[in-house]
């Protein structure tokens, strides 16, 4: 694999797997359109997509650590010794892992299912869609702070997640847009998916470093691997830090315009032939 390659693409994921704007989606289209041919062995995939998500977990825990801090001590507290935990903090300590629960149950059955989603019509319908909804979903009024996360929240938001599986909608988006639905206000919404994306990444990045271990990683492929980390830890922590200075201002109206725009253009060229 291309040390450039890998760069490029640790860049969009680190990118667009926080910005609401669809990182599986933009992992197929940028080598699609620029005709890139470094997946050919799905084992390669596997590996290297185990690295960017493992880039873009550090990137998120470095930018949230102080917030972590509280959840995960009253988390461990709250079953080893909960006479000493924050009742509250602990219980949405955990309340956070559940969320992950019914993304990574459909992700693991169906994951060769999913696998036939990431054709470039179908994510740019995806982005113009999912896009409209989350336009839509930021319209309603929201005064909730991440403080404020229930048992309903982790349900109903981690259900949401589930259709991130299909490229093009994107995690961060659908869980933002939940969360305004639930009465979040735009930065607590934002938070909300940034502590949720923790247990999702943290537990695909499990599961993927398993499989490696029994397959071994593909020759030739340590250096992008690493480069590739890189790239998407540091790129993930400017889009986090990036959005939420821009939510102090702004509505979420930017990230919708681009995906409505990606997905015209890209919808225009399948329709032109490009790569038929």
């Amino acid at each position: 694999m291309d040390i450039l390659h890998a760069i490029v693409l640790g860049i969009v994921q680190g990118l667009t797997e926080f910005l609401p704007i669809s990182s599986s989606g933009h992992l197929e289209l940028v080598p699609w359109l620029f005709g890139w041919e470094d997946f050919a062995d799905p084992q390669v995939g596997l590996a290297f997509d185990t690295a960017l998500h493992l880039g873009t977990l550090v990137g998120v825990v470095a930018y949230l650590r102080r917030e972590l801090v509280p959840y995960v001590r009253n988390g461990v507290l709250a079953v080893v010794s909960p006479k000493r935990a924050d009742k509250r903090v602990g219980l949405q300590a955990w309340l956070f892992v559940a969320s992950a629960v019914p993304a990574g149950l459909v992700g693991v059955i169906f994951e060769d299912d999913i696998a036939v989603l990431g054709e470039p019509v179908w994510i740019a319908v995806s982005l113009i869609g999912f896009g409209l909804v989350l336009w839509w979903a930021d319209r309603l009024r929201g005064s909730r702070t991440s403080g404020e996360f229930t048992l309903a929240d982790s349900m109903l938001i981690g259900l949401a997640q589930i259709l991130a599986l299909n490229p093009g909608t994107s995690r961060s988006g659908i869980t933002i847009t939940m969360a305004r639905m639930r009465g979040f206000d735009r930065d607590a919404a934002a938070r909300v998916s940034f502590l949720m994306s923790i247990p999702v990444i943290g537990g695909a990045v499990v599961f993927q470093i398993a499989s490696l271990v029994s397959d071994g990683i593909p020759d030739g492929l340590l250096a992008p691997m690493i480069v590739g980390i890189i790239a998407a830890a540091i790129s993930g922590w400017c889009a986090i830090w990036g959005m939420m200075r821009l939510l102090r201002f702004r509505s979420f109206g930017p990230f919708v315009m681009y995906r409505v725009l990606v997905g015209v253009a890209v919808l225009g060229l399948v329709a032109a032939g490009f790569r038929g």
